[in-house]
C-alpha cells in the first residue's frame, strides 16, 4: 500500500467526517500509520465539511492532505474546489445522485456512484457515505472488508448501535457495485 492519501468532501450533515474516521480505525485496526483531519464551516448541518485521511505504512510527516490519491465528492462545490488536486492516476468518487457534471481529466480513474438514490432507494438515506466508502475499498488497492465489522463495532457509538447492520449493508452495497 506505501500511502494512500484521501479527502472525503461534502456538507455538513453528509457523514463525511464519520466516513473518514471509519477509513482511518481502518487504518489502525490493519496496523498502518494514519492520520484523520477533519474540517468543516461554523454550519456544521449544511455548511461544507471535509476531511483528511493518511493510510500509511511509514510515519506520516503532515496530516494535510493538498493533493488527494483518492477524492469522494459528495457535492458539486466539492467536486468544483478538489477536482484539480487529486495526483495523476488518482481516484475521484462521485455521488452521480448530487453531481451532474462529468470530471473532463483523462489523467485520474473517475466512479460515478449514485450513493444517494441507492440509500433512498434502501430506506437507509443517512447512509449515502457508507455507501461511497465501500466503493472505494473495492476499488482503491490495499483495503478489504475483512476489518469492517471490528470497525463499526468501534465507531459506532452504544447510543446508535442499531445502526451497525445498515451501516455494514451500505458498505456492502457500495462495494458490490
Amino acid at each position: 500500500m506505501a500511502t494512500t492519501r484521501m479527502l472525503f468532501a461534502g456538507f455538513g450533515g453528509q457523514g463525511i467526517l464519520f466516513a473518514g474516521k471509519f477509513m482511518a480505525y481502518k487504518g489502525l485496526i490493519e496496523d498502518k500509520q494514519v492520520s484523520w483531519l477533519p474540517s468543516y464551516g461554523p454550519e456544521m448541518r449544511g455548511g461544507t465539511a471535509n476531511c483528511n485521511v493518511i493510510i500509511s505504512d511509514d510515519p506520516i510527516g503532515s496530516p494535510i492532505v493538498n493533493k488527494p490519491d483518492v477524492l469522494v465528492a459528495m457535492n458539486l462545490p466539492s467536486l468544483e474546489k478538489f477536482e484539480a488536486s487529486v495526483v495523476p492516476g488518482g481516484k475521484i468518487f462521485i455521488d452521480s445522485t448530487l453531481i451532474d457534471k462529468k470530471v473532463e481529466r483523462t489523467d485520474v480513474e473517475v466512479f460515478y456512484v449514485p450513493a444517494t438514490k441507492t440509500a433512498n432507494d434502501m430506506n437507509i438515506n443517512t447512509l449515502a457515505n457508507m455507501i461511497m466508502t465501500g466503493k472505494l475499498i473495492k476499488e482503491v488497492p490495499g483495503f478489504e472488508m475483512d476489518s469492517v465489522d471490528k470497525v463499526l463495532g468501534k465507531i459506532i457509538s452504544a447510543r446508535h448501535q442499531d445502526m451497525l447492520e445498515f451501516n455494514k449493508k451500505a458498505l456492502e452495497t457500495g462495494y458490490n457495485m
